[in-house]
């Protein structure tokens, strides 16, 4: 990987880590980001970390684009995680109100959170094509 990149990827068979360098995410390099999405995409990624543990600021490019993943993700099924410990990062991705953002801590409650969401998936299709909706989204209401 070239050091022009603002970027590390790390490709593994059921997600991708999008490991930031740069320590702002914003209108200079946002763009990076969503090229390497859009890469990611179409390898047929659906499931992508991007660790923003060295980052400290960001903008509203940063964030726009953060918002393309997501929806991009969640198109597909997957998830789209954001890790970040930085307060001020975490306040405006969370102030933004991006639909399905996962917003954790580390790289490895990321890839917990894939696997807890590829099962759902899984169970959600065999829900689906077993039973119909007999078990669909309401199963908790009898316990009210």
């Amino acid at each position: 990987m070239s050091n022009i990149n603002s970027f590390q990827l790390e490709q593994n068979e059921s997600y991708a880590v999008i490991d930031w360098k740069a320590e702002q995410l914003a209108a200079a390099n946002s763009e990076e980001l969503e090229n390497a999405i859009r890469l990611l995409f179409k390898k047929d990624y659906a499931n992508i970390i991007l660790n923003l543990s060295k980052t400290s600021e960001i903008d509203g490019y940063g964030v726009s684009a953060i918002r393309k993943g997501t929806k991009i993700c969640t198109n597909e099924g997957g998830l789209f995680v954001v890790v970040t410990k930085n307060e001020e990062i975490a306040e405006r991705l969370d102030t933004a109100k991006i639909e399905h953002l996962t917003l954790l801590n580390t790289v490895q409650e990321g890839v917990d959170a894939i696997y807890l969401n590829d099962l759902e998936n899984e169970f959600q299709d065999e829900d689906d094509t077993e039973s119909g909706e007999e078990y669909g989204e309401s199963y908790g209401e009898d316990y009210d």
